[in-house]
């Protein structure tokens, strides 16, 4: 974007969106506290906007800033919907960090999360986020079999269909060899790449179709290890002519990071397919699909706008045969789902493994208070789990569901592997 028209676009932030920052070490499982946080328009850092500390979760607090209106990002149209900003974060030890173009949306949680390095472990660092791919021109996708052969000789793929806890992202095209190559979690991964190729504005369920297809999508890619098999080190690429637009360091948004967080064990399937389904897609402004078996974002869009469920608006566009699929298996996590919500009175080994991981995540998030671990959910399990889900982004409701209980086991592993590497 020029700079005039950038002006423009700053003069014309008429409605309101928010922005939370988290701020932790480089590598991302410790809170940084009291963290100084300058937030300013992009391309105007010298103007400070609003400037506040974090608290010892690493958060601010959430922060209401202006933003384009919202029928911007409702329809196609040549103006940016969302806002940029730039955020600058300095800590006693650590070397400043900078993070440009952080995009907000009107009336949803932008959420950025920033990684700050040790001082003279590194030099600072600038972070610059990319424009969305539904306001800029990206490369179209190459179009591939949506199943992949896996009968041909060498070919390896995996005996089940598992989430894998990390991924390989490879940043830059399949051959390019001076691209790096970063280790994301799965969920992280998924959230980045629906928050740069979908509005969080959208309806939730248009959102819960596209996440759908980007997870069978990366899913195909893990299960076959299709770049593995041509002899390439990584899970998958952040081209969108061959995969998904991921983009190292951006927000992501609290409606999206929530249905992620609903919907990561699932996949698409077909009758009789072992592997999920490689379902490819295109704005179908901006790019055309090159096939006419492919699901348009704005296209879904308009059908969540007209009330279609997540699985119509999928098979409206990939086919009557299209199903959710479940993954057999969750790499990394120490125990499964107990199968039901664990509340106020609710009793049992269940809920003493997590009043246990609770109380081991309470050392390094002190915000958390710890819990007798008795294996009881009363009142003060509910309210460690209330700030829990307050810290890590969740509907606050005191109640143990299926995103919560994979989110402490998640934040458990992580805080448990740093305590044991010191």
């Amino acid at each position: 974007m020029d700079f005039y028209r950038k002006v423009r676009a700053q003069q014309e932030q008429v409605d309101d969106g928010t922005l939370k920052v988290s701020v932790f070490t480089e590598d991302g499982m410790r809170p940084v506290e009291n963290a100084l946080v300058r937030i300013s328009y992009t391309g105007e850092s010298g103007q400070t906007v609003d400037e506040v500390r974090t608290d010892s979760s690493g958060q601010t607090p959430v922060l209401d800033l202006k933003t384009p209106p919202l029928e911007y990002s409702m329809e196609p149209v040549e103006e940016q919907p969302y806002a940029e900003y730039t955020i600058q974060v300095e800590a006693e030890g650590f070397e400043n960090t900078e993070i440009a173009g952080t995009q907000v949306l009107p009336g949803v949680q932008a959420q950025q999360s920033v990684k700050m390095a040790f001082r003279a472990e590194t030099s600072f660092e600038r972070l610059v986020i990319g424009p969305h791919t539904l306001f800029a021109e990206y490369p179209p996708k190459i179009e591939e079999a949506e199943i992949k052969p896996v009968d041909e000789s060498g070919e390896i793929v995996l005996s089940r269909v598992v989430i894998p806890e990390y991924i390989v992202v490879h940043d830059g095209s399949v051959n390019d060899t001076t691209a790096p190559d970063y280790y994301e979690r799965y969920r992280d991964y998924i959230k980045n790449v629906a928050s740069s190729e979908i509005y969080a504005t959208w309806p939730d369920d248009t959102i819960r179709a596209n996440i759908l297809a980007i997870m069978s999508f990366t899913l195909n890619r893990v299960y076959t290890e299709w770049y593995r098999n041509k002899g390439k080190d990584f899970t998958i690429t952040s081209s969108t002519a061959y995969d998904h637009k991921w983009i190292r360091g951006r927000n992501v948004f609290d409606s999206i990071s929530r249905i992620t967080d609903e919907l990561f064990e699932n996949y698409l399937s077909r009758p009789d397919v072992r592997q999920p389904i490689l379902t490819q897609y295109c704005d179908g402004r901006r790019v055309q699909c090159r096939n006419r078996g492919w699901m348009t974002q704005w296209g879904s869009k308009s059908l969540g706008d007209q009330g279609y469920s997540p699985i119509e608006i999928l098979r409206y566009f990939y086919g009557n045969d299209m199903y959710i699929n479940v993954a057999e298996e969750i790499s990394g996590i120490p125990s499964s789902w107990p199968g039901y919500d664990l509340n106020i009175g609710a009793t049992g080994e269940k809920v003493l493994q997590m009043q246990e991981q609770l109380n081991v995540i309470a050392d390094a998030y002190p915000a958390i208070p710890k819990v007798n671990a008795d294996g009881i959910y009363g009142e003060q399990t509910s309210a460690s789990v209330r700030k829990f889900q307050n810290v890590f982004g969740l509907p606050e409701t005191g109640i143990t569901d299926y995103p919560t209980w994979y989110k402490i086991q998640e934040i458990y592993v992580a805080v448990s592997r740093i305590a044991e590497l010191n």
